[in-house]
Parts: structure tokens; C-alpha cells; sequence
């Protein structure tokens, strides 16, 4: 299925069961949201995915449940988060024969590569793959800065087409646009400052509280493109408290909350990771119970939508 990299892509959590194992049902369930919410792709195994507690094979178990849950209706895409360029390179190869519609690639994880490294692992990965490719900038977490000098080489290739924007910066929005006008698409990556970059010119967000309020965040999106900027900063203001919750080291264990509380989740984590206990708990259910109390009546702003967006 073809990749437009425009629109919201949620950044999926992987659910477990109690005892730890694959929860495939429950992570069919909220995929199935997402898409009756209007979302335009999923992202499996990212960062939010708790990818680095999977094996490989959970991963390629994750891409055939996605797949046969979307059954073409949007687009499929995995993350490759490795320590090796080989083990990257297996895991494209693979995921391309298995059905993934494209990939979004994260920097050398734990060796803090230079820039002739990570353009040499990216360059490599996309060498080995026909499927479209994101590449994930985002130096504050992982420490690797993919400036607009990389993009130069990395455009070389015709499937390295979009970015994930999370430097935290927005200039890089409008920097990014003058240096490779629509060449590269631009899909903000952090939570809090995804509407600024959609005004900035973004094309899409690859978004984390979508995983349990789907339906609002695309209406941002859709109400932002549509030039229904009041009201998109209307539900904004409001989904400002949760978003907040995605900046977060704990982003994963808060955001499942969330999803409990909306009903298309679980709160299992896979250890290192522990379910919140005590204050910390209390204190993210108050923030998710007051934003679900004061939710907005979204048929109204869905009313604003033009066809295309409804």
C-alpha cells in the first residue's frame, strides 16, 4: 500500500498480558480504533512500542496482526530500532517479504555514532529495501542530531522520504522545508508541540495519546489543514494536559493508563518497566480522569469538516 506520509500515524503500544506474553487481541482492538478514528498508518515497535524488550519475532508477530487487521485499509509500518547495521538490515529484508508497507528508521542505538556513521547506517538499511522510510530525529532522547547536511546525502535515495520530527525545535520545520521544499515530508513527533508544527507546515504527527483518544487528535489535524485553526487550538487546549503526559520517560506506563481509561488497553508493561503504583499513579489517573470529565463534544467540530475529511 502506497505511503503519503500526511496525516496522523499513531506510534502504537504494544499490549502484554499479566505474565508478559503478546496480548494480540487487545493490541487488534486498539488498532481497529484507530482506524474507525480516521488515523493514516500505525508505526509498530517504536520507542512507545517498548521495542527494545521485543525480540525480532514479537516484532514480525506484531507486523502480521497489524496487517491483517488493517487488510490494506491504511498503511503498515514498522520501526527498526537495532544495535547492529546487519541485524537492521535483516529485520527491512524481512519485514519487506512479510508485507510492511515501509519503515521508520531510528539512529545506531547505544553506540553514539558521528554523522558519516548514522548517514552510513541509514544508507545502508535503505540500499537493502524497495519500502518508503522515515527517519526518526530525535537527538534530545537519543543523543544523534540528523541535521539538513545528512538529508542532502540521505535523499540520494528515492525511498528515504520523511522525517520524524523531534528535536523540540520548530524551526527545524520551516528549516527542513527551504532546504528540500516537498522532498521530504515532515511528521511532527512530540506530542506537545504537534499542533505548532502542523501550523508550521508539518504534513502529518506521529502521535503518542492517540493511542487512547484517537478521534480527537485526528481532528486537530484535519480542523489544522482545513484552516480551522480556532477550533483545532480548541480541542488542543484541551488534549494539552494529556499530551504532556508523552514527554515522559515513564510515557509508556501513562499512556496505557490512558488507554485503560478509554477502554482499547491494558496497563501491562514488560519489565524493566513496572505498572505505576502509589502518588505517581494517583497523580496521572487525576490528569486522565479530568480531561475525559471535561472532553469535548466533537460533533461539532466535525461538522466544520469538508468531505474530504469526513
Amino acid at each position: 500500500m502506497q505511503v503519503k506520509w500526511e496525516g496522523v500515524y499513531p506510534a502504537v503500544t504494544t499490549k502484554f498480558t499479566k505474565d508478559g506474553a503478546l496480548d494480540i487481541p487487545m493490541f487488534q482492538k486498539n488498532l481497529e480504533a484507530q482506524i474507525q478514528a480516521g488515523v493514516d498508518g500505525l508505526v509498530l515497535a517504536g520507542s512507545l512500542g517498548e521495542a527494545s524488550t521485543l525480540s525480532t519475532e514479537e516484532k514480525f508477530t506484531l507486523l502480521d496482526a497489524a496487517l491483517e487487521t488493517s487488510k490494506g485499509r491504511v498503511p503498515v509500518i514498522l520501526n527498526i530500532a537495532e544495535q547492529r547495521t546487519s541485524d537492521a538490515v535483516q529485520i527491512a529484508i524481512e519485514g519487506e517479504k512479510r508485507g510492511a508497507d515501509g519503515f521508520m528508521l531510528l539512529p545506531p542505538l547505544k553506540y553514539k555514532a558521528d554523522d558519516r556513521e548514522v548517514v552510513e547506517y541509514f544508507k545502508t538499511i535503505a540500499k537493502a529495501t524497495s519500502l518508503p522510510i522515515m527517519i526518526y530525529n530525535n537527538p534530545v532522547d537519543y543523543k544523534i542530531h540528523v541535521t539538513v547536511d545528512m538529508f542532502k546525502e540521505l535523499i540520494k535515495y528515492n525511498n528515504i522520504q520523511a522525517v520524524k520530527e523531534s528535536t523540540r525545535d520548530l524551526t527545524n520545520v520551516t528549516r527542513m522545508r527551504n532546504a528540500f521544499g516537498d522532498r521530504i515530508k515532515i511528521l511532527g513527533g512530540v506530542d506537545t508541540l504537534a499542533f505548532e508544527c502542523l501550523c508550521a507546515g508539518a504534513d502529518g504527527w506521529v502521535a503518542g495519546l492517540v493511542d487512547a483518544f484517537p478521534r480527537e487528535t485526528v481532528l486537530i489535524y484535519e480542523l489544522t489543514k482545513s484552516g480551522k485553526i480556532k477550533e483545532a487550538r480548541e480541542i488542543y487546549r484541551w488534549f494539552m494536559p494529556l499530551l504532556e503526559l508523552d514527554i515522559n520517560p515513564k510515557l509508556v506506563q501513562y499512556i496505557k493508563l490512558a488507554e485503560v481509561a478509554t477502554g482499547i488497553g491494558t496497563e501491562h508493561v514488560r519489565a524493566p518497566r513496572l505498572p505505576l503504583i502509589g502518588e505517581e499513579r494517583e497523580r496521572v489517573l487525576n490528569i486522565i480522569n479530568k480531561g475525559i470529565a471535561e472532553r469535548p463534544e466533537l460533533s461539532a467540530y466535525e461538522a466544520l469538516l469538508t468531505p474530504h475529511f469526513s
